[in-house]
């Protein structure tokens, strides 16, 4: 009977795909703002980012 072969933690991704690390859940934070300004926008609400595109907008 072969005995099994351990798991080393270098040979294996087990690190939880959905725990980001704290730049990765600054900058989705970032986006959802971004998202939700540009959907008050849609909707006639001027609520957002003076810089679009990095551009800037004179509102």
């Amino acid at each position: 009977m072969r005995q099994p072969e351990l798991l080393r933690g270098e040979d294996s991704y087990l690190i939880r795909p959905y725990v980001l690390t704290p730049e990765e859940r600054q900058e989705r934070r970032a986006q959802r703002g971004r998202r939700r300004v540009l959907w008050l926008a849609v909707h006639g609400i001027d609520a957002g980012s003076r810089w679009i595109h990095g551009v800037e907008v004179m509102g």
